[in-house]
């Protein structure tokens, strides 16, 4: 899924503060936290009241579609669009493209901020970056573990000398923490073992075509 992390309701609001009306449109696609119709209507009622507390009362509606990353899903907004000024997406930032092209006439700010492709353990939990789009995907060697994501050097051919009882050298600040990581060759290495195919783990493997990971993609 697409791990998004939501902007201040200031910076949101400042980016619309000289519109009158605004159409605040959720997302019930891949986006996680859920940023659907409860959340477009939530950050849509906080604007108008901090408008109108500004002075400059901007009305606020709002609206959810399936996915927003799809001109075709999309194409149901126009009704929902008469005399607005402009939109704000709680999708991610893909959604948030797809919007202002398909409604060029409307400029639809971001209420989110992109964060990763990633998981969770349980829902409302902590998220994890799984996966970079590298296009060269190597998880049937490396027993399903992804390395040039989950390491933080994104090394192919086993661990670096910083790797101390399993951990990465580098930490990550969380929350205001900083934490460490496993791993990933560490992790790769026992996922191996388990499997007993170590000869996969010595495996050499040459550097990735970056090519395949140019952008703009398409397929």
């Amino acid at each position: 899924m697409i791990i998004t992390k939501e902007k201040p309701m200031e910076e949101v609001y400042e980016s619309i503060a000289d519109c009158k009306k605004v159409l605040f449109v959720g997302c019930d696609g891949c986006t996680q936290p859920p940023r659907g119709l409860k959340e477009a209507e939530t950050l849509a009622k906080l604007v108008e009241m901090k408008s109108k507390m500004e002075g400059k009362p901007i009305e606020c509606k709002f609206t959810t579609i399936v996915k927003q990353c799809c001109d075709e899903s999309v194409g149901n907004l126009r009704v929902q669009i008469e005399d607005c000024d402009a939109m704000v997406s709680l999708a991610c930032g893909i959604g948030v493209q797809i919007l202002n092209k398909v409604y060029p006439e409307l400029w639809t700010r971001p209420a989110q901020n992109t964060m990763f492709m990633g998981s969770e353990e349980i829902r409302q939990g902590p998220m994890y970056e799984m996966c970079l789009a590298c296009g060269d995907c190597i998880l049937e060697e490396t027993g399903g573990i992804c390395p040039v994501t989950r390491c933080a050097k994104g090394l192919l051919n086993g661990p670096c000398g910083g790797c101390v009882e399993g951990k990465c050298e580098l930490p990550m600040e969380v929350n205001g923490e900083l934490v460490k990581n496993d791993c990933a060759w560490y992790m790769i290495y026992n996922r191996a073992k388990e499997l007993d195919r170590l000869d996969l783990f010595r495996k050499y493997r040459p550097p990735k075509k970056r090519a395949l990971a140019m952008s703009p993609r398409r397929l």
